[in-house]
């Protein structure tokens, strides 16, 4: 198999943002799987991968300029490093010790992945030690966007000759705050802007679900079973898109946290896998999370133009993002987001790529 030229002219990347140096780097491995990466918002910008019959298709969605990422219209996080919060905080309040915390509701009335300058709108410092791996960094100054504690965030890729795409994320800080670290990566397994990803195969390893509120806030914990919540056995993502479901006239489809089945508390265990059934691409998703979001990408809505200039329409991508359950800083029941002085946030996503025939 050939391996491919980048498609993504670098210096269409090459830029400064708020005094540092933005940059578009390369990572490969020896199956010919190609990825491209700025460290504007660690955002990975196109992920080429071979069908059945050895065609390369770039699987994510992305941009084709820097320019497009900084001023962005409609989808403002493709491909991005999410953080400090990863998903929804309700009407952008917290507490800790006593003390409340209010963020930016820039998705109102609540606020969503960090708020207005989160984690995928900054400039992260980044090295390349190797083909197949980049590290990047950021400090996060006490205050950043309403959350307590200057945060030192450290995050690895790395793309390995088994085809699987590891994400290690670490986090110390100087004041007890709230962390939950994740990346959002849409991905069209038949290609990026090549049509509805209905007939992609789900499954999600999970036996309970958040059902959510009108604003997508969780309200408790459920059992998927009877629901098209129930992806146990591996399901087209569009099979049950058409049910009079309260939870997806809500959320205009799928954006919901999965309470994944977990054996351990730590340890990187099996999340879900996607199949597309024409081209035989899969992906399996590994994490030591707790919880999984799903999103059908019911928000796009043709605005959003991506490579190419292709516009991204309605429910032709997917996110999975691993991460802790979204408002758990207000919901006691669900696993602790709070990480203090002293501790080290650790923790692993993996994105297994391969081929069924």
């Amino acid at each position: 198999m050939k391996i491919i030229q980048s498609k993504i002219n670098r210096s269409a990347f090459q830029g400064e943002i708020d005094g540092k140096k933005a940059d578009l780097f390369l990572l490969r491995n020896g199956n010919g799987y190609e990825m491209s990466v700025t460290n504007f918002g660690a955002r990975v910008v196109s992920l080429w991968s071979p069908d059945r019959k050895g065609q390369l298709a770039d699987i994510v969605l992305g941009h084709d300029t820097l320019e497009e990422y900084v001023h962005f219209k409609g989808e403002r996080f493709l491909g991005a490093a999410i953080g400090r919060f990863g998903n929804r905080i309700a009407k952008g309040r917290f507490q800790l010790d006593g003390v409340e915390y209010r963020l930016p509701l820039n998705d109102a009335p609540n606020s969503l992945h960090g708020g207005n300058k989160g984690f995928d709108m900054v400039v992260w410092d980044v090295e390349q030690p190797d083909a197949q791996t980049l590290i990047f960094s950021y400090h996060s100054e006490d205050g950043e966007e309403g959350y307590p504690g200057n945060l030192q965030t450290r995050m690895t890729y790395h793309l390995n000759d088994n085809n699987e795409w590891h994400i290690v994320y670490e986090a110390t800080t100087d004041r007890t705050t709230a962390v939950n670290l994740t990346h959002h990566s849409f991905f069209n397994l038949a290609g990026e802007g090549t049509g509805a990803i209905s007939e992609h195969v789900l499954q999600i390893n999970a036996d309970s679900f958040l059902p959510v509120d009108a604003s997508l806030i969780p309200t408790g914990i459920a059992s998927v079973e009877g629901t098209p919540m129930d992806f146990r056995i591996p399901a087209a993502i569009g099979k049950r898109l058409g049910q009079e479901d309260a939870q997806l006239l809500l959320a205009r489809g799928y954006d919901h946290n999965w309470v994944l089945n977990r054996a351990t508390a730590t340890e990187t265990e099996f999340a879900a896998s996607v199949y597309e059934p024409v081209s035989g691409r899969t992906v399996e998703v590994w994490t030591s999370q707790p919880g999984i979001q799903f999103y059908g990408g019911n928000f796009f809505d043709g605005s959003t133009l991506g490579k190419g200039g292709k516009p991204y329409h309605f429910r032709t991508a997917f996110a999975l993002e691993t991460q802790h359950f979204p408002d758990s800083p207000n919901q006691p029941q669900f696993p602790s987001s709070v990480l203090h002085p002293g501790e080290t946030y650790r923790q692993e996503c993996v994105y297994k790529f391969g081929i069924q025939n």
